[in-house]
């Protein structure tokens, strides 16, 4: 069951429903109202072209001065006139009077991170040459496992050799024995 049971709206407030007759009226008054607001736009409209057709002869450079001071009066800039001191207006550059000439300024993070790439191509370059304490045991340790597999390659040639002149020794025995 709904809050309030059967006394009707949660609110306290009976509904009140507006007639059909009211609706009709207030409609009527409405459409009345706006007959007469086109009539004055009509009328008013003609009046405003006579003037506007007055002030074409007139100079443009009172026109545009009238736009500007439009689009500086807009929002809350008309109502109150304040003089901000901090306030930079935006210069907008064309592409000419861009200079690429003068070198940027690089941010501190910016000139760090590239110090870091030009030291690591150098170490890397030096690497390669093998003038540093990392190449330079690099290379020791694979001098070393290559003499490990010549000895181990030499010594399984050797027992290769060996294994065959057994096997021949073998065989010349047998052949001795029929």
């Amino acid at each position: 069951m709904p809050k309030g049971g059967r006394k009707g709206s949660y609110k306290g407030r009976a509904r009140t429903y507006t007639s059909p007759e009211e609706i009709d009226a207030q409609m009527k008054a409405e459409k009345e109202r706006k007959k007469q607001e086109q009539e004055a736009e009509e009328a008013g409209g003609a009046a405003q072209n006579d003037t506007a057709e007055e002030k074409l002869p007139a100079s443009g450079s009172e026109d545009s001065d009238d736009e500007h001071s439009d689009r500086r009066r807009a929002g809350m800039e008309g109502l109150i006139e304040i003089e901000n001191p901090n306030r930079v207006a935006q210069k907008c550059k064309k592409v000419t009077q861009i200079e690429l000439d003068e070198p940027q300024q690089l941010s501190r993070r910016e000139r760090e991170e590239i110090e870091k790439q030009k030291a690591k191509e150098r170490y890397m370059k030096m690497h390669l040459a093998g003038k540093t304490d990392q190449a330079k045991a690099d290379l020791a340790r694979l001098a070393i496992i290559k003499k490990q597999r010549e000895d181990a390659a030499r010594k399984k040639e050797e027992e290769k050799k060996a294994k065959d002149a057994a096997a021949a020794a073998r065989g010349m025995k047998s052949l001795s024995m029929k």
